[in-house]
């Protein structure tokens, strides 16, 4: 079956960097774009970044220049590259894709920027 595995994540201060992996199974990872989802206490999950399977990359505003998306296609993982992180990053960051019609989440890895 599909699974999406995230790790990486961790309380780091505000200018760290952190990277998170999502390790994936069950389905062609190659052929399906993968996205970064966060959600904070109290708000919306939010799409981060996605990376399509053509390598093509989309980042909310609030990220760019600051978190890079890629794949490893040999290793079945997608990655988060997060830079300059500030406090309003703090948040569980969730690993997406959509396969076969349905919708496929990981269970989550937070990651907590503070002083």
């Amino acid at each position: 079956q599909v699974q999406l595995v995230e790790s990486g994540g961790g309380l780091v201060q505000p200018g760290g960097s952190l990277r998170l992996s999502c390790a994936a199974s069950g389905f062609t990872f190659s052929a399906y774009a993968m996205s970064w989802y966060r959600q904070a206490p109290g708000k919306e999950r939010e799409l981060v970044a996605t990376i399509t399977s053509t390598l093509n990359t989309l980042y909310t505003d609030s990220v760019k220049g600051r978190f890079t998306i890629s794949r490893d296609n040999a290793k079945n993982t997608v990655y988060l590259q997060m830079n300059s992180l500030k406090p309003e990053d703090t948040a569980l960051y969730y690993c997406y894709t959509r396969t076969s019609g349905l919708t496929r989440w990981g269970q989550g890895t937070q990651v907590t920027v503070s002083s």
